[in-house]
C-alpha cells in the first residue's frame, strides 16, 4: 500500500512548482529532495517532519548567534512598533545613524562613511562603482580596470561578476561581461616543499606587482577577500600578503577593496579580517553576518577624502546608486542588536575558546589518510578530500548523509568545510566532528 505524503513531501511538491530555488539545477531536485523547514532554534534547523540538522554552515555562512536569537527578536519586536522602513533619500533615521557610527568606531574611524544595501553582490557593485567614480570625478577617468585573484568570487550580478573567476558561475554570461586582470591567488595550499604560507603569499605578490606596475595608469582597484578565498574552497593564506598589497595599492595609486561579505564579522577571529593584516583598505565591504543571519543587509564603508570627491554642487559628481530598501530600520536594528551581542558576550574572546574546541574535535582528520590540507582560520575549518577516494558525486552524497547524521553540510567540490554559529555547546561541537567523520566514511564507500 502506498504510504501517504508526509508534511514535507507535500511543501516540496509545491515549492518545485512555485519556487526557483538559487544556486540550483532544478532538474536535479527529481532525485534529489528538498528539505522542507519548519523552524529554527539555536544551532539547529527542523524539517516538518521533526528530523533536526545542526547548521554548520550557519545558513550560507549568514547565522551568528543561532535561529530565533531572543536577543535580535526582541530588538525587532520593539522596531516594529516604531519604524518598519522609510526611504532614506531625504529622509533619516536612528538605527541608520547608530549602526553607522558603531562600525566607524570598529574601524577606529579609519572608514567613516557608510552606504547601504541589500546582499552581497549588491555591495561590491557599490565599491566598484564608487572606486570607477572616484577616479573620474578626481580627473582620471581612464581609470577603469579591476584587478582580482585568480579563483577569486565576489558575487553573481553583473558588475560582480566582472571581478570573479569561477567559470560555473561566469562562463554563461561571458559576452556581456569585461573581466578584470587577474593575478595569483596567495592559497597556502600550493606550498611546496619547506615553503611556508607567508613564502607563497610573497610569491603570489610578485604576480599583483607586476601587473600594478605594467598597468596602473588603467586600474582603479585591486579587490580581495581577506584571509580567506571562501567560495572557491576556502583558500586560506597568510596576512602578509594584505600588508603588501596595501603598499602596492599606495605606491601606484589604485584603491583596495577588501570583501569581507562572508570573513567579516569575527569569522577569522577578530571582527574585521583586515585587521590580522594591521591595514585598512579604502573600501570594505560587509554583509551576511552582520544583521545575525535575520534579514538582508549589506554596506560599504570608505574613507572621508573618498566621500568629499563626491561632495559638490553637481549632482552628476553625487554618488547616486540606490534601491528602495537602503538602511531599512528593520535591518539596521538587527544589526545593532548583534554588535550589542558581539560586545555584551565579550564574543570575539570567547570565541578564541570555540575555534580551539573545533580544532580538537577535528584532530581525527590529522590521521586520516583520505585528508589533505587540514586548515583553519577562525571558526572556518576545511580539509581537501584525496582525489584518488572521491567518489563520482562525492559533494551531494556527503550532503545526504550528512543529513541523516544530522548535520548540515555542503562541501565545495571535494572540499569539506565547517563555519558554525559562534553559540555551539560542547556536546554539539563533538557531535559536528564525529558526525562529519562518519559522514566522510559514508560518501567515500559509496
Amino acid at each position: 500500500m502506498t504510504q501517504p505524503p508526509t508534511k514535507s513531501s507535500e511543501w516540496v511538491t509545491r515549492s518545485l512548482q512555485a519556487v526557483w530555488h538559487p544556486c540550483t539545477q532544478m532538474k536535479h531536485h527529481e532525485t534529489f529532495p528538498l528539505i522542507a523547514l519548519s523552524h529554527g532554534q539555536g544551532a539547529w534547523l527542523y524539517d516538518e517532519d521533526g528530523h533536526r540538522y545542526l547548521d554548520a554552515i550557519s545558513s550560507w555562512w549568514v547565522n551568528l548567534f543561532g535561529h530565533a536569537n531572543p536577543t535580535i527578536n526582541q530588538a525587532l519586536r520593539d522596531q516594529l512598533e516604531t519604524l518598519e522602513h522609510a526611504m532614506l533619500a531625504g529622509f533619516t533615521h536612528r538605527p541608520v545613524i547608530e549602526l553607522s557610527e558603531r562600525l566607524s568606531h570598529l574601524t577606529k574611524n579609519h572608514l567613516g562613511h557608510v552606504f547601504y544595501a541589500s546582499d552581497g553582490a549588491s555591495a561590491i557593485e557599490i565599491a566598484l562603482k564608487m572606486s570607477f567614480h572616484f577616479w573620474k570625478n578626481s580627473g582620471k577617468s581612464q581609470k577603469r580596470e579591476f584587478v582580482c585573484l585568480t579563483n577569486s568570487y565576489h558575487g553573481e550580478t553583473m558588475g560582480a561578476l566582472r571581478v570573479t573567476d569561477v567559470g560555473l558561475f561566469k562562463d554563461a554570461y561571458g559576452d556581456l561581461i569585461q573581466s578584470a586582470r587577474l593575478v595569483a591567488s596567495p592559497d597556502a595550499r600550493q606550498a611546496k616543499s619547506e615553503q611556508t604560507p607567508s613564502d607563497v603569499a610573497l610569491q603570489a605578490i610578485s604576480s599583483l606587482k607586476e601587473v600594478l606596475g605594467k598597468h596602473h595608469e588603467t586600474i582603479a582597484a585591486f579587490i580581495v577577500e581577506p584571509l580567506v578565498q571562501c567560495a572557491t574552497g576556502m583558500a586560506m593564506y597568510d596576512p602578509v600578503y594584505l600588508q603588501e598589497a596595501r603598499r602596492l595599492c599606495d605606491q601606484y595609486d589604485i584603491h583596495l577593496i577588501a570583501d569581507e561579505i562572508a570573513v567579516g564579522c569575527g569569522r577569522t577571529g577578530t571582527f574585521f579580517a583586515c585587521e590580522q593584516a594591521g591595514i585598512w583598505p579604502d573600501f570594505l565591504a560587509l554583509s551576511k553576518g552582520i544583521s545575525g543571519g535575520y534579514l538582508p543587509l549589506s554596506l560599504v564603508m570608505t574613507r572621508d577624502d573618498i566621500y568629499q570627491a563626491f561632495y559638490h554642487d553637481d549632482v552628476t559628481r553625487g554618488f547616486l546608486h540606490s534601491h528602495s530598501y537602503t538602511g531599512n530600520p528593520l535591518a539596521c536594528r538587527a544589526a545593532l542588536a548583534t554588535l550589542d551581542i558581539f560586545e555584551k558576550q565579550k564574543v570575539l574572546s570567547q570565541n578564541q575558546i570555540l575555534i580551539k574546541k573545533l580544532t580538537q574535535a577535528f584532530s581525527w582528520a590529522n590521521e586520516d589518510s583520505r585528508v589533505e590540507n587540514l586548515r583553519q582560520c577562525g571558526t572556518i575549518l576545511a580539509f581537501d578530500v584525496k582525489s584518488d577516494v572521491v567518489k563520482t558525486g562525492f559533494a551531494k552524497k556527503f550532503f545526504s548523509h550528512g543529513l541523516a547524521n544530522e548535520i548540515l553540510v555542503r562541501p565545495i567540490a571535494n572540499t569539506v568545510y565547517v563555519m558554525p554559529p559562534y553559540i555551539l555547546s560542547d556536546a554539539e561541537i563533538d557531535h559536528l566532528g564525529t558526525m562529519v567523520k562518519k559522514t566522510l566514511n559514508q560518501a567515500t564507500s559509496t
